[in-house]
Formats: C-alpha cells, structure tokens, sequence
C-alpha cells in the first residue's frame, strides 16, 4: 500500500533540508535535490514503518494546500532562497522487505568441539547470534 506525505524542501548552502510538517517536523537532507528525494522516501518509510512496528497507527497526511512554507521557515529559522512542497510516496511494506529487513550474511569462528555440540542439539546458529546481539545491545 502507497503511503504519501507532503515534505517541504528547502534549498540551503550544503544541499537541501527536508521537512515533514505533518510528522512532528520529521527531517532529513541531501546534498543534491536527488539525494534529498531519496533521502526523504527512507526517513518517512523509516518513520512509518516504525510506527507500525510498535502498534502505533500514522497521523493522516495533511493537505498540501495546508503547508506553509514560509511559516515552517520561520518556525525552524530556516533560510532559504529555494523551496517548494512535494509528496513523498512509498510502500512501506516492500521498502522494509529491501531495506529493513533483509538478511546480512555473517562468516564467524568458533572452535570445533562447540560447532559439533550445537549441531548435535540442533540448534540454530542464526537465531542464537541474533538473540546474543539483541540481549547484548539490550533492544527488546
């Protein structure tokens, strides 16, 4: 399912400052207009994925005709000599799928005797290293 959110985009001297309004001020930036596109479909797939993920349900997206730049400039003392507003869309679920939630394969070391003592009790190395890390880094 599409998700879509205005963001303002406001050109600054390093690149481009982007701003969700609707989303608490979410932001971002890029250096060129393209990185900042890019980088704006990430943070709100990023946000709302998140949201989901802790049973939270995502604000409505606000009416472009309900963004004002020059006040969401002057609200976060932005100055900027370009800007304009812009939806950002993206299916949250297949970006998670390629982004966020895809494998990364691991090459690691352990000595033998363990090795053969974990495959005797079936146990799955994966999963054990990933509850390890999590334990390790204290993320729930």
């Amino acid at each position: 399912m599409l998700s879509a959110y205005p963001a303002c985009f406001f050109k600054e001297e390093n690149g481009y400052s982007v701003i969700f309004p609707g989303l608490n001020h979410l932001a971002t930036c890029g250096e060129t207009l393209d990185e900042a596109l890019a980088m704006a479909i990430d943070c709100l797939a990023g946000y709302l994925y998140l949201l989901r993920k802790d049973g939270e349900i995502a604000p409505d997206p606000l009416p472009m005709n309900e963004v004002n730049l020059s006040d969401i400039a002057k609200e976060l003392e932005i100055e900027s000599t370009e800007s304009f507003i812009n939806m950002v869309t993206v299916d949250v679920a297949e970006y998670a799928r390629t982004h966020f939630e895809r494998s990364v394969k691991k090459t690691l070391t352990i000595p033998a005797w363990l090795n053969a003592a974990a495959i005797e009790r079936h146990i799955n190395f994966s999963q054990v290293l990933q509850e390890a890390l999590m334990q390790k880094m204290q993320i729930k």
